[in-house]
């Protein structure tokens, strides 16, 4: 067993996956920490259609946000793919890059990061369906296609959202996502999930100059002096430190990443004393500025017949609008969901049984509800705390609410004749602000606790180094300063690209 590598990148998903094959291209010993199995021809996984039930169990950390009475005192999970590909194996596979705007909020912070900056990494890692154009990759990694359109309620969604004023867009990944359009998928041409390690580690998998540990979790990081020169880690064969000559690549998402950070010694200095690990770098921010989108699951209705074979991720649509005329960008997205779909605390208030039943998922985009991450202990498996004071914001709430009304007026729209028959969750008669307390869930698109910037209290460079140490980056949700309003699979693959370019300039 080889235990010396130019690089170690800890975690294989969105961007642990593209950084590690791009290392590799160049020339580089690339090692990849996994702490789940391997997910290679896994059934439920490349079905699409099975994603919702990869959200608990085998393939899942087991995360859970802590409680608030703003959502009604419930428990809310939030899932995050354990095994090889991370959450790109277990999540909805919506491809959704967002728009300048959002880049320029992180370009405001961490110069380098524009629209302009960023679309050659996200042209570099996308085959698009249709071929290269100005805005979207022909000969990238990952497949991007578009879902099979004739499913009733993809049709349903198109037709309402028209009913309700909205253009119908071509492609949300185009040069204006306002209105309704057919999504983007990271499923392949066959109909497969498209992980990150199908996309960027598979097609090497062979090579001597990659390694690929599996249900290996890192323990902590290693140093001399001021480098990040290994990796202690826990594996199958027990404890066992792995050497980076060149460096160490942090991806393992922005909940395990701050974690291990602290454990190594980087955090907030009274956080480090609390868990009894010596401080090696002051970073007051480790863990804070957590971020994630609410999602409501959701509003559910009820078809005039039953929904029949589900098509795809069971979805199909983009929705995406705004909340307030006045907003100068859109906030809130909503998708179809081909059957049933609701948390406990819905099951238990609404009558959801019945195979005629769709739902629609909305979450506000644009959101600013912020909290933080917290270790409960020094052991790198304990539950960790976290939360996003999710609805703490009122302008959340607020367009949660003006998304509901207009959802239900759209299903109620000639857009929707023939198919819609009367409403399930909420009724009519509801009073909507609760239903949102009572529905609201998560994106599962946590980011920003070690976030860039150019500023002493950013802990990470804009060229994605950990700052105080040598030869330490991140390359996952955890560096992004500023939510964007889209799903993060898109974003954080950019990430992992422009990461690898980074960390080769600086060799």
């Amino acid at each position: 067993m080889k235990t010396s590598f130019d690089y170690i990148v800890i975690g294989s998903g969105t961007g642990g996956a593209a950084v590690a094959r791009r290392l590799h291209d160049a020339g580089a010993e690339v090692a990849v920490i996994e702490a789940g199995k391997s997910t290679f021809g896994v059934p439920e996984i490349e079905d699409p259609s099975q994603w919702f039930g990869l959200q608990t169990g085998a393939w899942d950390w087991g995360h859970h946000y802590t409680t608030t009475d703003r959502i009604l005192g419930r428990d809310i999970p939030i899932p995050r793919g354990k095994g090889l590909g991370g959450s790109s194996a277990t999540n909805a596979m919506m491809w959704y890059r967002g728009v300048p705007e959002d880049y320029a909020r992180w370009d405001a912070v961490a110069p380098g990061w524009s629209w302009e900056d960023c679309l050659p990494a996200y042209k570099a890692c996308e085959t698009w369906e249709y071929g290269e154009t100005a805005l979207r990759g022909g000969s990238g990694p990952l497949e991007i296609t578009r879902p099979d359109p004739h499913h009733p309620l993809t049709q349903s969604m198109l037709k309402g959202g028209a009913a309700m004023g909205l253009p119908v867009v071509d492609d949300p990944n185009g040069p204006e996502p306002f209105g309704v359009g057919l999504a983007n998928f990271n499923i392949d041409r066959q109909g497969r999930r498209n992980t990150s390690a199908n996309a960027y580690l598979e097609p090497i998998i062979a090579s001597d100059r990659l390694n690929i540990f599996t249900k290996t979790l890192a323990l902590s990081l290693i140093f001399q002096g001021d480098k990040a020169t290994g990796v202690r880690v826990s594996g199958p064969d027990g404890e066992l430190d792995l050497t980076a000559h060149s460096g160490v690549v942090l991806a393992a998402g922005a909940l395990e990443t701050p974690r291990l950070l602290m454990l190594s010694g980087i955090g907030a200095e009274a956080e480090l004393a609390r868990l009894g690990v010596p401080l090696k770098v002051k970073a007051e921010a480790i863990g804070q500025n957590f971020q994630d989108h609410p999602l409501l699951r959701a509003l559910n209705f009820r078809a005039t017949s039953p929904l029949g074979a589900m098509k795809g991720n069971g979805g199909g649509t983009l929705t995406i609008w705004k909340s307030d005329e006045a907003l100068p960008q859109a906030d809130l997205l909503a998708f179809p969901i081909q059957g049933r779909s609701a948390v406990p605390a819905l099951w238990d208030h609404y009558t959801l049984d019945g195979d005629d039943v769709f739902a629609v998922g909305l979450g506000v985009m644009r959101s600013f509800s912020k909290g933080e991450l917290r270790l409960t202990s020094a052991d790198p498996t304990a539950p960790l705390d976290i939360q996003p004071n999710l609805l703490s914001d009122p302008r959340d709430l607020a367009a949660l609410v003006s998304g509901v009304e207009f959802l239900m007026d759209m299903v109620a729209s000639e857009g929707f004749d023939g198919y819609f028959k009367d409403y399930v969750a909420p009724l009519r008669e509801d009073d909507i602000e609760t239903f949102v307390r009572r529905s609201c869930s998560t994106f599962f698109h946590c980011c920003g606790t070690a976030r860039m910037g150019a500023a002493d209290d950013a802990p990470v460079s804009p060229q994605l180094g950990v700052k105080g140490v040598r030869g330490l980056w991140v390359a996952d949700a955890s560096v992004i300063p500023e939510i964007p309003a889209c799903h993060t699979h898109a974003p954080v693959t950019m990430i992992g690209e422009r990461a690898a370019t980074f960390i080769l300039e600086d060799a």
